[in-house]
C-alpha cells in the first residue's frame, strides 16, 4: 500500500474523531498506532505480513514515549502546573488583582483594566489560560457586577485577560512547542514577554475606549482605599513578583534554564505558603493532587501526539505536503496569512494544547524550508492558540466564565463582551507579524 496514502487516510481519521468530540489523545494515539502497523503490515513491494508487522509497530510506539517522557526539558511542566496550583491555594495569584484594584478603582474602567492586570499576574505564575479564566472568573466579574458594570464588558475582559497565561512565560504551550520544534525553552519564554505586554496594553486601550464610549457600562469604583491601603495591598503582592523575576530575571540573566527556574520557583512558593501560614498541609496535598491529574492529561495528550509525528514522518505525508505547497510557489505573506487563517479556524472547535500537538507536524517543516525563525514562529502560533481561546462557536475560556458566573451570564452576552477584545488581538497579531523584533528582541 502507497504510504503516502496511508498517512492522509489516516489524518483524515484523526481529523474525524476529533471532530466528533473523541479526546484528542485517544485520536491521534490510537490513529497513528494503527498506520504505523498498516505501513509495516502492508509494504510498498506487496503483500502482507501481519504478524511481522506487530513488533516494529510496538516498538515505535513505545520507543517514541519513552523518549519523550524522559525528555529534560518536559519536566518543567508538572513543576509549573504544581506552582499555579500551591499559589492559588495560597492566594497569592488573587492578590496582584487586589493591589491593581486599589490603585485603579476610581479610574473609568479601572476595575476591568484591574481585571486583565491580574489575569497577567496570574498567567505569569501559573502558565495555564483556563485555570486563569476560571480563579479571575470567580474573583473579578462578581466584583465588577457589584460597582455597576456591563455583563459584556465584565466577563469580555476577564475571558480576554484569561488568554495572556499562553503567552506571559511560564506557558505550558511554550514548553511543549519547544519540546517538539527543538528549540529553546528559555529564549520561547523571553520571546514571550514583550506580545505579552502588548496584549496586555492593547486590552487596556479597548477598555479605555469602551468606557470612554459607553461610561453607563464601566463606571469608577465607589469604594475608596487611602495611601496606606494601597501600599499595603502593593506589599502583599510580593510573592507573586518574587516568583515573576525568579523566572523571568533568573532565565534572562542566564542564572537559570526553564526548567532549574520552574524548580527553584516551586520551592520558593512552597516555603513562602508555609512560613506566611497562607496554605494548610490539606490544601497543599490537594494542589498536588490536582498538579498530578493535569500533568498525567497533558502527557498523555503530548505522548499521543509524539506517536502521531512518527507516524507522519514515517508515511511522508509531510514531504507530499511540502511539495504540494511548493507547485502553487505561495509568497511569504500568503504563506503567513494560510496558516493563521487555518489556526483561527481550528480555534473555533478545538482546544490549544490539541490544535499545536495537531499542527506542528506539517507547519514546522513549512516554516524551515522557508527560512523562518522558528523562535518567532512559537510566539506567532501561541498568540493564534491564545485568540482561539475566545473565537466563537468554542472559545473555551468563555464557556469557563459563563460556568464560573453566578448567576450565569450568557455565552452569546460574553462572546459579545470579547469582541472588541478579539479585535485587538488581531491587531496585535498584524504587529507581531510585521515586526519580528518585538519577539526576537530581548532574545
Amino acid at each position: 500500500m502507497d504510504p503516502t496514502l496511508v498517512g492522509i487516510i489516516g489524518l483524515a481519521v484523526a481529523l474525524l474523531l476529533i471532530a466528533l468530540r473523541t479526546p484528542i489523545a485517544f485520536a491521534l494515539g490510537a490513529v497513528a498506532i494503527t498506520c504505523i502497523f498498516i505501513f509495516f503490515a502492508f509494504p510498498a513491494s506487496g503483500g502482507m505480513h501481519l504478524q511481522r508487522a506487530i513488533k516494529p509497530t510496538l516498538t515505535l510506539s513505545t520507543g517514541t514515549m519513552f523518549e519523550l517522557f524522559h525528555s529534560y526539558s518536559l519536566s518543567a511542566i508538572p513543576m509549573f502546573v504544581a506552582l499555579g496550583h500551591i499559589s492559588y491555594k495560597a492566594g497569592i495569584t488573587s492578590d496582584i488583582y487586589f493591589a491593581a484594584r486599589a490603585w485603579l478603582n476610581r479610574v473609568p474602567g479601572g476595575l476591568a483594566m484591574a481585571s486583565v492586570i491580574g489575569c497577567g499576574g496570574f498567567a505569569a505564575i501559573s502558565g495555564s489560560s483556563l485555570a486563569c479564566a476560571a480563579t479571575m472568573g470567580r474573583v473579578a466579574v462578581p466584583e465588577m457586577q457589584k460597582h455597576g458594570y456591563s455583563d459584556a464588558l465584565a466577563t469580555g475582559s476577564v475571558a480576554a485577560g484569561g488568554t495572556l497565561g499562553s503567552l506571559i512565560p511560564p506557558s505550558i504551550l511554550f514548553i511543549l512547542y519547544g519540546v517538539f520544534a527543538e528549540e529553546s525553552i528559555s529564549s520561547l519564554f523571553i520571546a514571550g514577554v514583550i506580545p505579552g505586554l502588548l496584549s496586555m496594553a492593547g486590552y487596556w486601550l479597548v477598555i479605555a475606549i469602551w468606557a470612554s464610549v459607553r461610561p453607563q457600562d464601566a463606571a469608577s469604583g465607589s469604594q475608596t482605599f487611602r495611601m496606606s491601603e494601597r501600599m499595603m495591598a502593593l506589599v502583599n503582592s510580593w510573592p507573586a513578583l518574587l516568583i515573576f523575576l525568579i523566572i523571568i530575571g533568573g532565565i534572562y540573566g542566564g542564572i537559570f534554564t526553564a526548567t532549574e527556574a520552574a524548580g527553584v520557583s516551586f520551592v520558593v512558593v512552597t516555603v513562602i505558603s508555609f512560613v506566611t501560614k497562607r496554605i494548610t498541609l490539606k490544601e497543599y496535598f490537594e494542589a498536588i493532587k490536582e498538579t498530578a491529574y493535569q500533568t498525567a492529561a497533558i502527557f498523555l495528550i503530548a505522548g499521543a501526539a509524539k506517536i502521531f509525528v512518527t507516524f507522519v514522518s514515517l508515511t511522508g505525508v509531510t514531504n507530499a505536503m511540502l511539495v504540494l505547497v511548493q507547485s502553487y510557489d505561495p509568497s511569504a505573506a500568503v504563506l503567513l496569512i494560510g496558516i493563521a487563517v487555518i489556526y483561527l479556524i481550528m480555534g473555533m472547535f478545538l482546544d490549544p494544547l490539541g490544535i499545536l500537538l495537531l499542527t506542528l507536524p506539517f507547519v514546522l517543516p513549512l516554516m524551515e524550508q522557508n527560512g523562518y525563525n522558528l523562535i518567532w514562529f512559537g510566539v506567532i502560533v501561541v498568540k493564534l492558540l491564545e485568540i482561539g481561546l475566545i473565537t466563537p462557536p468554542v472559545g473555551l475560556n468563555v464557556f469557563v466564565i459563563n460556568s464560573v458566573t453566578e448567576p450565569k451570564v450568557p455565552v452569546g452576552r460574553i462572546f459579545a463582551g470579547v469582541t472588541p477584545f478579539f479585535a485587538m488581538d488581531l491587531v496585535v497579531l498584524g504587529l507581531l507579524l510585521a515586526f519580528p523584533a518585538l519577539s526576537l528582541w530581548l532574545t
